[in-house]
């Protein structure tokens, strides 16, 4: 086994998991597929010894999930509210906008463009302003459950890393 080759995909490893972590809190990076190609790259890297199918399996069941959890708590948490489609449009392209902004943009983007979304198709200011709220903490909800997810990911993979 090539020693330098190990290390460079370990090296792979890490960076796609860090940037999977980044992804899972900044649109535009696909947060849980990246932690899991990294963590199979981690798992390939040596050959498959520690980290074996059945756990790759659970890790793979877990990026789905996390897409089912995005989805739901988007959907959910906005048209609890009322919030239209042109609201979460709104969200998903403020929190875009927002990220040259630094964290004050990426509090208020989100709301700023779900507002707008709404105000465009309602044409009324509260009900604006209640999208633009429900709109991102659904957001921020969604965010918090796919972190949990990806962590809860790379302790599994530690876990059975370890123990074997």
């Amino acid at each position: 086994r090539d020693e330098k080759m190990e290390t460079f995909f370990w090296l792979l490893a890490g960076i796609l998991i860090v940037l999977g972590i980044l992804g899972t809190v900044l649109p535009g990076l696909p947060g849980a597929p990246l932690v899991f190609v990294g963590l199979f790259i981690g798992a390939w890297a040596d050959g498959f010894e520690h980290v074996r199918l059945p756990t790759l399996a659970i890790l793979a069941g877990l990026t789905f999930l996390s897409f089912i959890v995005e989805l739901t708590c988007s959907a959910l948490g906005a048209k609890k509210f009322g919030a239209s489609r042109a609201a979460l449009i709104g969200c998903v392209l403020g929190t875009v906008i927002g990220l040259f902004y630094g964290i004050p943009g990426l509090i208020a983007g989100p709301f700023v463009g779900a507002f707008i979304g709404e105000l465009y198709v309602r044409k009324n200011l509260w009900k604006a302003g209640v999208a633009g709220i429900a709109t991102t903490l659904s957001l921020i909800v969604g965010i918090a459950a796919k972190l949990t997810i990806v962590f809860v990911m790379v302790g599994i993979f530690l876990m059975a890393y370890v123990i074997s």
